[in-house]
């Protein structure tokens, strides 16, 4: 009978060998690239636009890197910090997933820190702007934007532009403190002064109090930063108030005057003048094949900044798997992902190799009607900015 059952167990783990041959094989040639983003709630926008650009990247360029085919799964963290955490667990456990990616806010980018740090998976940020994040984990690394980044120059064309006395009106969160933060200290440094710093909740905010405070004082501007998705409510907001009748200039980071939304603004919003990494109307070849794609793609939804994040995030997770030759080994993917730099439909970018932080132009916009459509349109160019706050 020993000898019977010893011949069924191994006749058994013969069997279970043969099956998981070809499973294996299956799992060795496929990279799994788990997308975590917000598809509902307040943030939706954000997934969509990500989402939408990174399935054009696989179409465009093919679902094979190195012999590998690119599964991509998107799971919806809802926009809560809790789900982002366990949405990476299971990706990592049960999906196996080799890469993760999206990160629509501070705080969900913040909650995979240490489920990336732990499994050494890497990380790609494309969205989430606060300076600080990848500083949380060695496999962070951003293919998005930095607010102090996309901050200071505003700060410093304003000083040079006539304006003195400026009132700033951040959200009340990560990317809006270090907002009010970049231009504070980059405005004064160049002589201007701030004469107040409002604060508004990040959750369903009520923007009339505050920007009554800011018309009360009298600033020659009012500097605002706001994620996107809630620009066209604060500016219709700040059209209700009449800053602009009252002579106060309005400015701000371009996540206020988001390409996604820009049109559902109204023309009370032509002239407000924003600083940023990414336009709709970026004058490039890559820029114009990158949009027209990308409308065909998505039934003719204009590509925001949140799309070219979503783009350059599966741009960078292709070289580094050239680079690697497909290895999938967390630590090696990082390591080709440093100072990888090409041209994007955003301009030339490039991956810091000491910080892991993205290194991009940024540039001075004005809101303008062309063909009966709102665009963002680039001025002035200044180049190869890096995040101002690494040490």
């Amino acid at each position: 009978m020993a000898h019977k059952s010893f011949s069924k167990s191994v006749l058994s783990a013969a069997v279970a060998l043969t099956l998981a041959g070809p499973l294996a094989a299956m799992a060795e040639d496929s990279v799994k690239v788990g997308l975590i983003l917000p598809m509902t709630g307040a943030s939706a926008s954000t997934g969509r636009q990500i989402e939408a650009a990174a399935r054009l990247y696989i179409a465009e360029h093919g679902n094979k890197v190195a012999g590998k085919t690119i599964e991509l799964i998107v799971k919806d963290d809802q926009g809560t910090a809790d789900m982002s955490k366990r949405l990476a667990q299971e990706l990592v456990v049960n999906d196996k997933a080799a890469i993760l990616g999206g990160f629509g806010l501070t705080p969900l980018a913040l909650a995979v820190g240490p489920v990336a740090t732990q499994a050494k998976v890497p990380a790609v940020i494309m969205a989430a702007g606060t300076s600080m994040i990848v500083e949380q984990s060695p496999y962070f690394v951003r293919t998005s934007f930095t607010l102090p980044q996309n901050t200071t120059p505003i700060a410093e064309w304003s000083v040079k532009n006539g304006i003195k006395k400026v009132v700033t009106l951040v959200s009340d969160y990560g990317p809006g403190l270090d907002a009010e933060k970049a231009f504070k200290v980059k405005f004064e440094a160049e002589g201007g002064q701030v004469l107040d710093q409002l604060r508004a909740p990040l959750a369903n905010p009520d923007f009339a109090a505050f920007l009554q405070k800011a018309k009360d004082l009298k600033p020659d501007a009012l500097f605002l930063f706001v994620p996107s998705g809630q620009g066209a409510s604060l500016m219709k907001q700040v059209n209700e108030r009449g800053l602009t009748q009252a002579g106060i200039k309005v400015i701000g980071t371009g996540d206020v005057t988001d390409d996604d939304l820009l049109n559902s603004m109204g023309d009370d919003v032509i002239g407000m003048i924003t600083s940023h990494d990414y336009s709709t109307d970026h004058n490039s070849p890559e820029n114009k094949a990158f949009v027209a794609a990308f409308m065909k793609a998505t039934n003719n939804l204009r590509p925001n900044f949140m799309a070219v994040n979503g783009y350059d995030g599966m741009a960078l997770i292709y070289k580094a798997l050239e680079k690697t030759k497909g290895d999938t080994d967390g630590t090696k993917l990082i390591e080709a992902m440093k100072g990888e730099a090409w041209v994007s439909p955003r301009g030339p970018i490039s991956i810091d190799p000491q910080t892991r932080d993205i290194v991009q132009n940024v540039y001075i916009r004005k809101v303008e009607k062309k063909n009966g459509q709102l665009y963002n349109v680039e001025f002035d160019t200044i180049a190869n900015v890096k995040d101002p706050t690494h040490k």
